[in-house]
């Protein structure tokens, strides 16, 4: 089929959409039409009034197709200027330029790891409007320059007339209608919750009067609604079905002006990254950017997203690998792209274009002062609650937030020793032990049991509750230390924050100590001289 026939298609279809929406008002119309003519007395009303009731959805359906002010990436964004970025700006322009397309109107800086280009269209997408280049600052962090082009060629690629001028207009139908098909769902949802809200109410009051209260109920709420959806999603399912391959087709374009721009290794890598890039920042933010949160923290300002840097230097052999996992299978049956291992493949497949290794910059250097502008992507992002909270530096934040944490996690043990006796602390523990050696296990049989543990009693029982046991006091001991500034958790890119002991051989005697205090007949004296007398100074 070629490119016209093509675009003919795109159009009848969304074209469609309308006159479906003309197509079911019609049928209804018809239908009242002919309950006036056949039927007579109440019974009419009966039919009609409830008919016009899915006027309303219909008609808003009708509505909804047209071209949001943006259909860019969710998030929080920082627009920055060709002033402020100017390097940035000539590279962009450059790709767009060598793609053959218009450059973007304006750049904005993300947080995640993505790039994208939206643009402002009317007349279903054939008037142009303002264009939008959205680029994730992390992204920038794990490329350099080339593959940073590469991707931007893919994205702007999008615009350029590689298989139909109207191929943009396909994604900006297929997301519309997910968006109409979505509104229905909400509508029908309100609906109910609204119903529900207000016999709540209801309920309440006959409550407070000493009335038995009704039992809340929706039947048949909000079913014009979903009988609307449905009606869409089908529609929406052969429109999606139907462009699939003229989409899929696009992509497999875009890469190749990828590869035009930046060379074929390039882009090949850029994928690759992308695969494993997103991973990473996942990883990061949970471990790392917000590792200090629930102890007040959090990293220097630049560094909430700054500190990726480091974690992508210190696991650059984990991320080789990811990089190496491609899927094979698209995301869903109604996915644009087609699978990240097969367009890899089509690209390396490729005669080489003699680029390969050739030397690029970092990504983040196209910026004037990347520190500047993760700062700025920061106090956009965070919250003004977080905005509030502390600003340490990597090593403080990794120790003093393990710190609370290791001590948050003792209070559980510290309830259990109270509960038998034996104090909160571990002084108090270690004299409830010299007193009682079973405390030890009172103490163990307040922790839930695994199923193995729950029957065996006397000394089979022991067993299982010895390693219980010397947990907690292990657990107690990193208090004591860290409370002391004995201990110090230490800050790792490439392993997690492990503590570190006041001594080489501080590990080992610590082991011997524990074992002892945990033995048939237990010796509480090692662990004492050897925890308490550095604890205290």
């Amino acid at each position: 089929m070629g490119a016209s026939l093509r675009a003919l298609r795109v159009l009848v279809l969304l074209a469609g959409f309308y006159l479906l929406g003309v197509f079911l008002l019609a049928a209804l119309a018809g239908a009242d039409y002919a309950v006036f003519t056949y039927l007579q007395g109440p019974i009419v009303y009966k039919i009609v009034i409830p008919s016009l009731v899915f006027v309303i959805p219909i008609v808003r359906g009708m509505f909804m197709l047209r071209t949001p002010k943006d259909d860019a990436p969710t998030g929080i964004t920082v627009t920055v200027t060709e002033a402020q970025e100017p390097a940035l700006w000539e590279a962009v322009r450059d790709v767009a330029r060598q793609v053959g397309t218009r450059a973007p109107d304006e750049i904005v800086l993300i947080e995640k790891v993505n790039a994208a280009v939206s643009e402002e269209s009317s007349l279903m997408g054939l008037r142009p409007g303002t264009r939008r280049l959205y680029l994730g600052l992390p992204l920038m962090m794990g490329m350099d320059e080339m593959q940073l082009r590469a991707v931007l060629a893919h994205e702007m690629g999008h615009y350029a007339n590689f298989d139909t001028r109207l191929t943009p207009l396909i994604a900006r139908g297929r997301a519309q209608l997910i968006r109409t098909i979505a509104h229905f769902h909400e509508r029908s949802a309100q609906k109910i919750a609204n119903e529900r809200a207000r016999q709540d109410k209801h309920a309440a009051k006959r409550i407070a009067k000493g009335r038995r209260a009704t039992k809340v109920d929706t039947p048949g709420l909000g079913a014009a609604y979903r009988g609307m959806a449905n009606v869409y999603t089908a529609y929406g399912n052969f429109f999606i079905r139907t462009t699939l391959a003229a989409a899929r087709r696009q992509e497999l374009a875009a890469d190749l002006a990828a590869v035009r721009v930046a060379g074929r290794d390039a882009a090949a890598s850029a994928l690759r990254k992308l695969n494993a890039l997103d991973s990473a920042l996942d990883f990061y933010m949970s471990s790392y950017a917000t590792l200090g949160v629930g102890a007040g923290l959090l990293p220097r300002p630049g560094q909430v997203f700054g500190g990726l840097r480091n974690l992508l230097d210190a696991r650059a052999q984990e991320l080789e690998k990811l990089s190496r996992e491609l899927s094979t299978e698209p995301t869903s049956p109604y996915d644009s792209h087609p699978p990240l291992a097969e367009r890899v493949a089509r690209i390396e497949a490729l005669p080489d274009d003699g680029r390969a290794g050739q030397d690029a910059r970092p990504a983040l250097e196209l910026l004037a002062d990347a520190n500047a502008a993760l700062t700025a992507l920061e106090q956009a992002v965070l919250t003004p609650q977080a905005l509030t909270l502390k600003r340490v530096d990597w090593e403080d934040l990794v120790h003093e937030s393990m710190s609370v944490y290791a001590d948050q996690g003792a209070q559980e043990i510290r309830e259990a020793c109270a509960a038998e006796g034996a104090g909160p602390g571990l002084v108090t523990l270690l004299d409830a032990i010299d007193a009682d050696p079973s405390v030890r296990w009172r103490i163990a049989d307040r922790f839930p049991k695994s199923e193995q543990a729950v029957a065996p009693t006397g000394d089979a029982a022991r067993e299982f509750a010895r390693p219980v046991v010397r947990r907690a006091l292990n657990q107690l001991v990193t208090v004591e230390l860290a409370a002391g500034g004995a201990l110090r958790w230490q800050l790792s890119w490439s392993h997690p924050a492990a503590p570190s002991y006041p001594t080489d051989d501080f590990e080992g005697l610590l082991e011997a100590a524990l074992d002892a205090t945990v033995a048939d007949q237990p010796d509480t004296e090692p662990l004492r001289k050897l925890v308490l007398a550095r604890a205290s100074v």
